[in-house]
């Protein structure tokens, strides 16, 4: 399998990795068939801008670069462009992902919206968007 320079970057020197203790928003996603999990922690300030993000991802190379692309899309972003991020933006951001591992980054998109409808949830603000749960049953 082949990654392109971006992927092999982000992996063996990922970004924001780790976890903020009074976090905003934290979400958790996970697919069991290939064992990828994705802690996803989000810091939002009173302008609903993303200060901080950080993630701890137990899972593949591509599983970790997806959520350090990820991190680095949103970090400095308000809440509705987070919200805009797909998982092809991560896929493109990184040069491309073997078609085997696009699943990764469809769980890094995944855990950004989980930890963002934990942040409305807190502050009383409805959830007003669908997070897909597209990757169950996938290898």
């Amino acid at each position: 399998m082949k990654y392109s320079e971006k992927v092999m970057d982000h992996f063996t020197h990922p970004r924001n990795v780790g976890e903020i203790e009074d976090a905003d928003g934290v979400g958790v996603v996970g697919n069991a068939k290939c064992g990828d999990i994705m802690k996803m922690y989000l810091k939002i300030d009173e302008n609903d801008v993303i200060v901080d993000c950080k993630f701890k991802t137990f899972g593949c190379g591509a599983a970790i670069a997806t959520s350090s692309m990820a991190t680095e899309l949103i970090k400095g972003h308000t809440v509705q462009e987070a919200l805009k991020l797909t998982n092809s933006a991560v896929v493109e951001a990184l040069d491309g992902l073997p078609p085997v591992k696009v699943h990764c980054s469809v769980l890094a998109e995944e855990a950004i919206k989980t930890a963002l409808a934990d942040y409305y949830k807190k502050i009383g603000r409805p959830v007003d968007f669908e997070i897909e749960k597209s990757h169950e049953g996938e290898e």
